[in-house]
């Protein structure tokens, strides 16, 4: 195991910015996740690490070794691309042996054995070990060259989408299985997806990226509850967050959230905001409660629509001019209706509408603040 630390990286291909100044800290040891939608930069930092891309500027470390220009060879990573590659006339078994048995990473008879088995077993593939890759399906061939990477002694692992040719099934079912993979071999890695529910699933910490910036480093309870601004909002959950545009107004008992119409008012307590600002509220669906709840604030709206999400529903309701959807236990609700819902206070997020910062908010009069959980 190595930590991986970036200092001011930069990346330019031409007049483009690929990475701006990005600074990251990987732990010993540590499952690290890169989030964020194509074009982040999230697989030039991959490269980067991997000495496949050069730097602009600034530096990258490994187990406290500065290895900016070191050769790929010499950085002690194995890196696994979305974009998988086998060798055709190689069984599975020798696709997946082939850099155990390179000068630089030989291994005993014994040993490769036992991390061909392990890893092929954790990935469910065990079975097509003396297949070719012709007779293998798209996501087979993308859980071979995952395992190939797998099996390498190598201190920093970096996984580029490695599920995205998956099914959602079997990709579900892979995050748990990869992570405790990892853990087991007590490799640090650095994982990249575009996939929220992967980062939630996976990462130990979670980093945001956004047009080659670094937004916010987090773990998955403060990316939900306490996100730094709307993107990183929007960025977790589905449905995804609910968000109201209005502004802070004084009342007889503080201040208040008001939307634009001023139908939809929300009492806030003591906040450390100026009135008249213009603000968006945020509301995550899994936070609201259908019906009145003690030390909650109730609205009520007509029902638009009703979905089912299995064991669960999405309720969208209409407050005013404002559409907002709840998820909520299964129960006998329909279209048209008339329903009350409640929103924890200690769920209200607020952003800044000029910035899209979000506001720090001091908890509601009344409230008790307890443990969370995403």
């Amino acid at each position: 195991m190595a930590s991986l630390t970036l200092h001011g990286v930069r990346k330019e291909y031409g007049q483009v910015v690929a990475l701006d100044s990005l600074d990251l800290d990987v732990r010993d040891g540590e499952f690290f996740v890169l989030l964020g939608p194509s074009g982040a930069g999230k697989t030039t930092t991959l490269k980067c690490v991997a000495g496949l891309e050069g730097l602009s500027a600034g530096r990258v470390e490994i187990g406290g070794r500065d290895v900016t220009d070191a050769e790929p060879n010499s950085r002690h990573v194995a890196m696994a691309f979305e974009n998988y590659a086998l060798y055709p006339q190689y069984t599975v078994y020798d696709n997946i042996a082939f850099p155990l048995r390179s000068p630089r990473y030989r291994v005993s008879a014994q040993e490769a054995t036992s991390r061909i088995d392990r890893v092929t077993t954790t990935l469910g593939i065990n079975q097509l070990l003396e297949r070719a890759p012709r007779e293998l399906s798209g996501g087979q061939r993308q859980r071979v060259a995952l395992a190939r990477v797998l099996v390498r002694p190598a201190d920093v692992l970096l996984l580029d989408e490695p599920l995205s040719h998956l099914d959602a099934k079997l990709r579900a079912a892979m995050r748990t299985e990869l992570k405790s993979l990892g853990d087991l071999q007590h490799t640090t890695s650095l994982y990249v997806t575009h996939d929220y529910l992967e980062a939630l699933a996976l990462g130990d910490r979670i980093a945001v990226l956004r047009e080659g910036k670094l937004v916010q480093v987090g773990t998955r309870e403060e990316m939900w509850h306490q996100p730094v601004d709307l993107f990183v909002a929007q960025a977790f959950g589905q449905p995804r967050i609910n968000l109201v545009l209005g502004e802070i107004v004084r009342t007889d008992r503080g201040q208040a959230f008001r939307d634009q119409d001023g139908a939809f008012v929300i009492p806030l307590g003591d906040v450390d905001v100026p009135a008249q600002r213009s603000v968006w509220l945020g509301l995550r669906p899994r936070d609201l409660v259908l019906g009145e709840s003690t030390g909650m604030h109730p609205l009520q709206g007509r029902v638009y629509v009703v979905e089912s999400l299995g064991r669960q529903l999405e309720v969208t309701v209409d407050v005013g001019a404002q559409r907002i959807s709840l998820v909520v236990p299964r129960t006998e609700i329909e279209p048209d209706t008339m329903v009350t819902f409640s929103v924890p206070p200690h769920r209200l997020l607020l952003f800044d509408a000029a910035s899209e910062r979000r506001l720090e908010m001091a908890p509601a009069v009344g409230h008790q603040a307890g443990a969370s959980h995403v």
